[in-house]
């Protein structure tokens, strides 16, 4: 969209019509520039791979048949785009073509599995059959009824019974797919396994941590994660600090432990601009350092009662002693749009130069 394009109830129903539901806000003052982080690929790499995922898809359900080619050329934007990009952490990326989920979230976990990858010394052969699994990995949903996916109620245990059957159906269309595909074996053993747990509790065959293919525990990290940070029919999108305590701490002992730390150590758990409540007041966050998310350098700008401080001042939360105990909260949406109202001051301007 074009800076400075006033949010109008029709701008914004023009931006739902071509499938794109949400916007990034960088400031609510028009006259300051800030510019959100650039993400581990491309914006237009998304976008293309998400059509060709979707034009993919499609073409599964009527015919039988995968466009092979089409899916590897994506496999490889996304992997130059990381590879090019790779000084950067993982973004809140949510785009939606088509108004449909499934195949932005597959590309979406297509990116996050290839970082994966490549943080693993993964040889680009294999980087590009990872990201081709994942790709494919909810190949499977085809066969599930657009009513099941898309309720926005609970599901029933025979709707239920439904969906835990499309990680075995994706596997069984890959391995019964007439083009050549490389190593249909690993590409089905990614769609079959990705809801399984290193615990032996998840499905559909209830296997444990060594029986499970390294392709597919990393899928499973990017799986979960994309679905927990992407609004749903019956959710909203958490996040990404929500969706962090939630898999290390909720939902411990269903991903492996080792890449589980590896991929949030280069995830933005507190994205640049995140205001949050301090042990020290208020602050925002101004950088996320690889290894060390959870502790990000925030500028300290209001104490505790919300009073802005004469001169602001940057604080290093990993040389702070307290490190990520100093972070208290993060202030959702409605209560950072009543505390900026408040104060009667954007917290962005603290972020510039």
């Amino acid at each position: 969209m074009v800076k400075g394009q006033p949010i109008t109830s029709e701008y914004i129903h023009q931006l739902e019509k071509i499938g794109i539901p949400t916007v990034t806000v960088t400031s609510s003052n028009p006259n300051f520039q800030l510019f959100p982080p650039e993400d581990v690929v491309q914006e237009k790499t998304r976008i293309n791979a998400i059509k060709k995922v979707y034009d993919a898809f499609l073409n599964v359900e009527k015919t039988g048949e995968l466009d092979v080619e089409a899916m590897q050329g994506v496999s490889e934007d996304i992997i130059f785009d990381i590879i090019e990009r790779k000084e950067n952490l993982v973004q809140l990326t949510d785009i939606r073509l088509h108004d449909t989920y499934t195949f932005a979230h597959s590309v979406n976990v297509a990116i996050l599995s290839a970082m994966l990858g490549m943080l693993c010394h993964y040889p680009k052969k294999d980087l590009l059959l990872l990201t081709l699994g994942a790709l494919l990995h909810d190949l499977g949903k085809i066969n599930v009824p657009p009513a099941i996916l898309t309720k926005s109620t609970r599901l029933d245990e025979e709707e239920f019974a439904i969906i835990k059957q499309h990680p075995l159906d994706g596997a069984v269309r890959i391995l019964n797919m007439k083009q050549p595909l490389p190593s249909p074996s690993v590409l089905a053993a990614i769609a079959s396994q990705h809801h399984e747990h290193i615990n032996g509790q998840g499905y559909p065959r209830g296997l444990q941590a060594g029986q499970i293919h390294r392709f597919a525990k990393i899928v499973a990290i990017a799986d979960v994660y994309d679905a927990l940070t992407s609004e749903r029919p019956y959710k909203k999108a958490y996040t990404a600090h929500v969706a962090y305590n939630i898999m290390k701490n909720v939902m411990k002992g269903q991903f492996d432990e080792d890449l589980l730390q590896l991929f949030f150590n280069n995830v933005s758990i507190y994205p640049v601009g995140t205001i949050l409540k301090t042990i020290y007041g208020y602050a925002i966050v101004k950088d996320c350092i690889f290894g060390k998310t959870e502790m990000p350098t925030i500028i300290l700008f209001a104490d505790h009662d919300g009073n802005i401080l004469s001169i602001p001042h940057t604080v290093y939360l990993s040389k702070d002693p307290a490190g990520n105990k100093a972070i208290e909260i993060v202030l959702s949406d409605n209560d950072l749009r009543h505390f900026i109202h408040e104060i009667n001051i954007d917290p962005s301007v603290f972020l510039a130069d």
